[in-house]
């Protein structure tokens, strides 16, 4: 495992190329003014919303899974994110008639998501673990979908930071062996705990080292440091990233600079979905109903902006 001045050696040089004005002025300009952008670079910014966004609602049986895929249509978004909490059933009947009620509305699933944790002391646990993720993969695969979010988990008591991430690579090569057999990629979520900083997310990535292994950029949770802000760190983990999830606050309740983050994405030329998870407790209590279409009619104005769709 890499030191934590090598780690953050890495993000500094990787998060400075990101940012480098020049390039990124350029480029940002070139999308927002609507001039011709390499083929190579550009950009596809797609906007949709993860279910969790509706999470009271489809609790409360005020909206179901079905709602939600209409719902989209509505809000005329690209693509939904399907949080397998809320789905009635893992049955194949089911699972499929949800895919073509995607299809009748032209409506992508950018993914689904599992909440098991990969860090677990106990080997029997961790390979209970990849059993769920490969169960989820299965389901992710009847939906249609390419891509499965999975969580590493909080740092259990007593246990060095190096050993979780041992654990969370053992199961994500795992598991990305098993998901590659059906063209899905896993998504690594910078979560609260273990995988809550770029370094660590990096660190994963590289030593599974494999196409099926990815980030789900949350661009929110990252824990600044005296050196790499959130922005630096968000920027150092695109090119590992397969779906974004969108807040416009960070966890401390700063606002986002949503312009700024979608520069990032777009100089870094960034193909794949930029998902809504909407959170009341972070922006005054709102409820979603009227408050998540809100943010997504902001993340829809800034994917046409900078993007080359």
């Amino acid at each position: 495992m890499k030191s934590t001045m090598e780690r953050r050696t890495f993000l500094k040089s990787v998060g400075a190329g990101a940012l480098a004005g020049a390039g990124m002025g350029t480029l940002s300009s070139s999308l927002a003014e609507g001039q011709p952008v390499e083929a190579s670079k550009m950009p596809r910014l797609l906007a949709g919303c993860c279910a969790y966004s509706y999470r009271e609602m489809l609790t409360h049986g005020q909206m179901t899974l079905e709602d939600f895929i209409r719902k989209a249509v509505e809000l005329r978004l690209d693509a939904v994110d399907m949080t397998v909490y809320y789905l009635k059933s893992t049955d194949a009947e089911y699972l499929e008639s949800m895919r073509h009620l995607a299809y009748q509305n032209a409506v992508t699933f950018s993914g689904a998501a599992c909440g098991a944790s990969m860090v677990q002391a106990d080997r029997a646990k961790r390979a209970d673990v990849l059993d769920q993720i490969k169960k989820w993969v299965d389901v992710t695969d009847r939906l249609g979908a390419s891509h499965l979010r999975v969580f590493a988990g909080q740092l259990p008591a007593g246990v060095p930071m190096q050993q979780a991430v041992d654990w969370v690579v053992e199961a994500m090569k795992a598991a990305s062996d098993y998901a590659a057999a059906k063209g899905i990629a896993l998504g690594l979520e910078d979560h609260a705990g273990v995988s809550q900083s770029a370094d660590v997310c990096l660190e994963i990535m590289q030593r599974v080292n494999s196409p099926y292994a990815r980030i789900n950029l949350d661009i929110t949770h990252f824990i600044p440091t005296p050196t790499e802000d959130a922005y630096a760190q968000i920027a150092a983990c695109i090119p590992y990233t397969n779906v974004a999830h969108i807040r416009d606050y960070f966890d401390d309740r700063t606002p986002v600079d949503m312009e700024h983050v979608w520069r990032l994405f777009a100089q870094a030329g960034f193909r794949g979905y930029m998902s809504v998870e909407y959170s009341a407790d972070s922006i005054g209590g709102e409820a979603a109903i009227t408050g998540a279409p809100k943010l997504m009619a902001k993340t829809r104005e800034l994917c046409r902006k900078y993007s080359s769709v």
